[in-house]
Formats: C-alpha cells, structure tokens, sequence
C-alpha cells in the first residue's frame, strides 16, 4: 500500500503539478481527476459524455494536445471504474455494457483540440504540463490545464479551462494563449475535429458557429462537435492528408485583445440512444 500511495505523491512533485484531487467518497454526476495510475491522464465526464487528456509522460508516444472521447452508455460515472478494471486487465477499448474506448488520437486534435495555425498548418502545443482542479461537485466540474511549447524561437502557451455541467452533451472551455510570457492578441489559432484520416464526414453551420463530424465506429456511429460564437470565426476548413492524425475539420480564429477564445464541444453516441442518426446529431446541433 505504502508503494502505491508514493509513486503518484512523487510523480506530482516531478511535474510540478497541483496536489488538488477529488474525492470519491460519493458517486458524483460529474466528476475530474489526475489519473497517474495510467501514465499522466487527466480525465472529466457527466451523464452523457466522457474526454480524458495527455500529459507529459505522454509526448514521447507522440501523443499532443486532442482530447480523447470515451463512449459511455450509462448515466453513473465511469472514470474510476474503467480505470481500476484496467489494472486488473479488464480492458476499456472492450464495450463490457457501459462503453468503451474505441477513439483514436495520436497526433491529431481529437475532439476539440486546439492549436495555433502558422504557415497554412495546424501546430499543437503538445501535451498539457501542470493541472490544476478548480471545482468537482455533482453539478459541475472545472479543472485548468497549462500547455507549453517552443516552435520557431518563441515559447507559446495555453491555459485551458474546462467546465462540464450536469446533462450537457458538450463541455466548455475558456483559454487563454501567450507568447515568450505576455498575452498573445491576435493569435491565429485553431479548434479541430479529426476525421480519422477521412473516415468520417463533414459537415458545418457557420451563421451558427459550428463544425461537426458523422462516423462509422467500431460496430456504431459517433457524432463530434465544435462551436463558437460565429462572429470569431475567421474560416471554416477541411484538411485532407495523405499523413496519419492530419485530417481534420477545423474552425480558424484569432485570440482577442485578453489573448483569449472559447468554445464549446462534445460527441452524441448511437449506441447511447439519445443521437442515433448524422440527420438527428445536425438537427441537435442546429436546435442549441
């Protein structure tokens, strides 16, 4: 017991990162935690939807800054369970009735991952550094993580909050990018959905500020989305590439004058019930 309890303890010293956890003490509707039982996750859910995102233990698998959607099917919380049943081998990329896994990441911006947009392409800061849990109640939880890295001769960084509800299909996030330490305006930046290297379609509203993917997945059809109020966006663009994790559906914008965007994004499941069809996803999107 005495191991287990010190491994994470000095992980967290290694990395800097905050000592906040939340407790499990009662089953929460919502719920986020550092999880350095699998490497450096850091995972979030509610009664629909659940994301978990890489740390640093994570870049040398070229893993960045996407966000990971894990399907679930069931309205109590799967975190912790999926977790546990994993270290006694009981594998969260299997459906064993309450979902699973099955979607891919790597270098790609996931769901809703952001980056900046220089020289006509996608640059990802990479996996988050430090983490930092704000709040973990039944109906909300909030928790930062904080992105860095060195492209071209100058340090960007993000500080990314995100916030998800009691029975919302999409969480939100508020960041806030920088350049060599000061605000960064103007910043063109980049909020992605990957289509599985062309696998899934796309589809988009920009009078109401949102992109969306439809795909076949393991034995079942996902529904992505991301959106921000319209008046941000700059463009609205599909990349196509021959390389892995590059295909995406992206929304271009530029940080305001605070250096700062927000935006929201989430996934309807079909084997969860409640989004079945692209038709109905598009017509949940455009009724939001």
């Amino acid at each position: 017991m005495e191991k287990r309890l010190l491994l994470p303890l000095v992980a967290l010293m290694l990395m800097g990162l905050s000592s906040v956890t939340c407790a499990d003490t009662v089953p929460p509707h919502t719920f986020c935690r550092f999880v350095p039982e699998r490497a450096d996750d850091f995972a979030w859910e509610n009664d629909k939807i659940a994301f978990r995102a890489y740390g640093p233990v994570m870049r040398k698998n070229s893993e960045d800054s996407g966000i990971d959607c894990w399907l679930k099917r069931v309205e109590t919380p799967v975190i912790d369970k999926w977790y546990r049943q994993a270290q006694e081998g009981k594998t969260y990329h299997k459906d064993w009735g309450e979902g699973h896994d099955p979607y891919h990441v790597g270098f790609s911006a996931g769901c809703g991952g952001t980056g900046l947009w220089l020289d006509g392409r996608r640059e990802p800061l990479e996996t988050y550094m430090k983490y930092k849990v704000i709040e973990c109640v039944p109906e909300r939880s909030q928790f930062k993580l904080t992105y860095e890295r060195k492209i071209g001769g100058d340090v960007y960084g993000e500080e990314k909050t995100i916030t998800i509800e009691l029975g919302k299909r999409l969480f939100d996030v508020y960041s806030v990018f920088s350049k060599n330490g000061k605000v960064a305006s103007g910043l063109p930046v980049c909020i992605g959905l990957t289509t599985h290297d062309g696998k899934a379609e796309t589809f988009s509203n920009e009078k109401q500020g949102w992109i969306a993917c439809w795909e076949k997945m393991a034995g079942s059809e996902l529904g992505t989305v991301a959106r921000v109020a319209p008046k941000r966006i700059d463009e609205i663009k599909v990349v196509s590439s021959g390389q892995k994790d590059e295909s995406h559906i992206f929304i271009l914008m530029r940080t305001d004058s605070n250096g700062t965007i927000d935006y929201k994004a989430g996934y309807g499941w079909k084997m969860a019930g409640e989004i079945t069809t692209r038709a109905a996803w598009e017509g949940y999107l455009n009724e939001q």
